[in-house]
């Protein structure tokens, strides 16, 4: 017999019956996308449907319900406002962030890792936590109940997004590059916006979506800072939901529906611009000043 015989039959062969852990991690995976899409399929035939009662499908189907949904609960104005507290959310997140991240990511100075633990904080509890003291403040002052109380309280967790994002993007760039153009007589302003900005269109960018996904998903920070002419689609749709029996639960099925569309169409690119594990590996790489 030869050696390559004696060599493929000492070779280990692999297990092809899974663990009793796997079996039950992958059942329980199982469990809760059955259970998810089932939810979400429920919703989705209930706001087509005329009448459901007793039985596996409505009596009929329509589209009447998302008409209803538009007018009842005047949907173009609570998208044009959320989406007016988006691009502010965006654009003020991106102004304040960007230029924070280029300091964080160029320069070292003591306690720079508490920095870094303070932006983290917002993002890693719950909003709630901080929200209700928030609101009291923004009260206070005569900021909450309108567009730009909503848009202060979002800021709050979105521009230690925006740093937290934008700093692997610039850390990436070589400082040889800045030098280079410094020695040529450019300034700081010059550098930052000829130089580098170009170069971080793809980080910008992909802040920029993660932001929006965020802010338009915002309940918490929303619903406590918002008054009745700057609510968003997801505050409107949770009241419509408390308010039961007063209008039709297809109508707030639909209205749910196309929060859901437009929820997943933004994820969807946002996926497409951004890895979600760089954030994890920023902390994770982060040297000790």
């Amino acid at each position: 017999m030869s050696t390559l015989g004696l060599a493929g039959r000492s070779r280990p062969r692999r297990r092809l019956v899974a663990s009793p852990g796997a079996w039950v991690t992958w059942g329980a995976v199982a469990f809760f996308l059955v259970g998810l899409l089932g939810v979400i399929g429920s919703v989705l035939v209930n706001s087509f449907g005329t009448r459901w009662f007793g039985g596996w499908f409505p009596e009929g189907f329509t589209t009447n319900w998302y008409a209803d949904a538009w007018q009842q609960f005047g949907l173009a104005d609570l998208i044009l406002v959320t989406v007016e507290v988006s691009v502010a959310v965006v654009a003020l997140s991106l102004v304040i962030g960007v230029p924070a991240a280029y300091v964080l990511a160029r320069r070292d100075f003591p306690g720079k890792r508490l920095v870094y633990l303070a932006f983290l904080l917002p993002i890693l509890m719950p909003p709630i936590t901080y929200g209700i003291p928030l609101a009291t403040v923004l009260y206070k002052f005569g900021f909450a109940g309108n567009l730009s109380g909503v848009i202060l309280a979002n800021l709050v967790p979105s521009v230690p997004f925006v740093i937290l994002t934008m700093t692997p993007f610039i850390e990436q760039i070589d400082p040889a590059i800045e030098r280079a153009a410094r020695m040529c007589g450019a300034g700081m302003r010059a550098v930052f916006l000829r130089i580098l900005t170009p170069l971080l269109v793809p980080g910008i960018l992909a802040a920029a979506i993660l932001v929006l996904v965020r802010t338009v998903g915002m309940f918490e920070l929303t619903f406590l800072t918002a008054g009745p002419d700057s609510q968003t689609l997801i505050v409107a749709l949770f009241y419509s939901m408390s308010a039961a029996g007063i209008r039709a639960q297809q109508s707030v099925d639909a209205m749910a529906v196309l929060y859901m569309a437009m929820m997943l169409v933004l994820l969807v690119i946002a996926m497409r611009f951004v890895n979600p594990t760089q954030l994890v590996a920023r902390v994770k790489e982060e040297p000790e000043p």
